[in-house]
C-alpha cells in the first residue's frame, strides 16, 4: 500500500512558478511516479513521469521545456517545478505512483492515485 500527499498548488499569474510535491508513505519503492491533471469538463490527462532510478523522465507536449519533473528517493518525495505557466495550465493536479519502476504516460498503469491539489493560474 502507498500513500500520496499532493502540496504546493495555489494561485498564480500566468508567467509564474510554482513547485508541487508529493510525498509518499508505505511500499514506495522502485517505482515509477508521475503527474496527472485534470482541468473542469475535461477529461485527466498525462502531464509528467519519472523512473525510480530518475534517469528517464516523460512530458506531455504541452508542458515540455517548462515543466520539470525530480525526485528525491531518500525523502520519498517527487516534484513538479513548473514555469512559464498558462491559464491553460488551471487544473487539479494528481500525484501517481506505478507498480514498477519504468515510467510511463498510461494513466491505467498507476495503481495509487493522491487527492490532488488545485493550480489556478490567472490572467
Amino acid at each position: 500500500q502507498v500513500q500520496l500527499v499532493e502540496s504546493g498548488g495555489g494561485l498564480v499569474q500566468a508567467g509564474g512558478s510554482l513547485r508541487l510535491s508529493c510525498a509518499a508513505s508505505g511500499r514506495t519503492y522502485r517505482r515509477a511516479m508521475g503527474w496527472f491533471r485534470q482541468a473542469p469538463g475535461k477529461e485527466r490527462e498525462f502531464v509528467s513521469a519519472i523512473s525510480w532510478s530518475g534517469f528517464t523522465t516523460l512530458y506531455a507536449d504541452s508542458v515540455k521545456g517548462r515543466f520539470t519533473m525530480s525526485r528525491d528517493n531518500a525523502k520519498n518525495t517527487v516534484y513538479l517545478q513548473m514555469n512559464s505557466l498558462k491559464t491553460e495550465d488551471t487544473a487539479v493536479y494528481y500525484c501517481a505512483a506505478k507498480e514498477n519502476r519504468y515510467a510511463s504516460s498510461r494513466a491505467d498503469e498507476y495503481i495509487y492515485w493522491g487527492q490532488g491539489t488545485q493550480v489556478t493560474v490567472s490572467s
